[in-house]
């Protein structure tokens, strides 16, 4: 019965994920990478960007990832497709504002890094950050630019 078990998880586990789509106005942007859409039946949803990570907010370029993400999305309507949620319950989503995908703006404009453990699922979006780096574009003009999971661990402690 255990292995029959096993073999129906496995299973399960081989079938594609179906992503779920919506669409609605991006009425707050919390910061780079997280932002919130208002459907229309008047619900709102936060959303964590699939795969980037931003500054924090009070770190360096923390402020200036926020308003590139505000100026991308903020009172636009956004497409957005689900790819699962985080462990804070937001939806995990690859965003899109007047037909340009938010998440690869977001690196474009070197105000993000790719998420780590990410990078084999779009590994277009680590050309995106090193093409950023390379020009030395947003963030990367800092000559140690700190990466955000650093940044929290630091202040957390450890």
């Amino acid at each position: 019965m255990k292995h029959f078990i096993l073999l129906c998880l496995l299973c399960l586990s081989a079938l594609p994920v179906v992503a779920e789509t919506m669409t609605g106005q991006v009425v707050r942007v919390s910061d780079g990478d997280t932002l919130t859409l208002l459907d229309d039946t008047n619900t709102q949803y936060k959303i964590r960007l699939t795969a980037i990570d931003a500054p924090e907010l009070g770190q360096p370029y923390g402020y200036l990832s926020k308003q590139a993400l505000v100026d991308l999305c903020l009172k636009q309507t956004a497409s957005v497709e689900a790819t699962g949620k985080d462990r804070y319950g937001r939806l995990v989503a690859i965003v899109t504002c007047n037909d340009t995908n938010a998440n690869e703006a977001m690196l474009n404009l070197g105000m993000a890094w790719v998420y780590q453990r990410f990078k084999k699922r779009y590994p277009h979006y680590d050309v995106l950050e090193q093409n950023a780096r390379y020009y030395e574009t947003g963030l990367w003009m800092d000559e140690d630019p700190i990466p955000p999971w650093v940044w929290r661990n630091h202040k957390r402690g450890r």
